[in-house]
């Protein structure tokens, strides 16, 4: 029974290890272009989230009157 089991996990274990392998050989670092362009994105996406908190805070703040 334990043993099922344990095989059962690690063939799974297994066959991500070879995936993320797989991964890892198609990757390629990114141009400085590209790296600009993704550093840009996500800095506008953390923006507009901490944007939303600070109104979400806000609106909070007038409805509880304080």
């Amino acid at each position: 029974m334990v043993s099922k089991f344990i095989k059962k996990h690690w063939v799974r274990f297994k066959s991500f290890i070879l995936e993320c392998k797989r991964v890892l050989i198609l990757t390629r670092k990114p141009t400085k272009k590209e790296f600009k362009t993704i550093v840009k994105v996500t800095g506008l996406g953390m923006i507009i989230i901490g944007l939303i908190g600070f109104a979400m805070q806000l609106v909070l703040q007038l409805f509880k009157g304080g």
